[in-house]
């Protein structure tokens, strides 16, 4: 039985099999030689993974939640996230809609 949560995209077997494409190009770059080919051509690169066109507008605007919506597994997304020089903070902040300074004032209260 699926449980919803408003506002989160579960990983689920249908979000794994929607997010095969995007999640292979991530894992893929466990190899500095392909984060090298992703920048020279981000757009080849997708494409070669045969990523659909949401998943490579997704890409293509660092948008950490839309590349959830898309199928990404948070796990190999913080292999493109490094890419794109964002950290675990900044992929906090889209998740909860906020800035990143924001995230790091609730994240400090949280810890008091």
């Amino acid at each position: 039985m699926k449980q919803d949560i408003p506002g989160t995209t579960l990983f689920d077997g249908d979000q794994a099999q929607k997010g095969l494409a995007l999640n292979r190009m991530c894992f893929s770059f466990n190899s500095a030689e392909n984060r090298a080919a992703f920048l020279a051509d981000e757009e080849g690169y997708c494409r070669k993974f045969g990523l659909t066109a949401e998943q490579r507008a997704a890409v293509k605007s660092r948008n950490v939640l839309a590349m959830i919506a898309a199928g990404g597994n948070v796990y190999y997304l913080a292999k493109l996230a490094g890419i794109f020089g964002l950290n675990v903070q900044d992929i906090g902040a889209q998740q909860t809609g906020t800035t990143v300074d924001q995230f790091k004032q609730k994240l400090a209260a949280a810890g008091r």
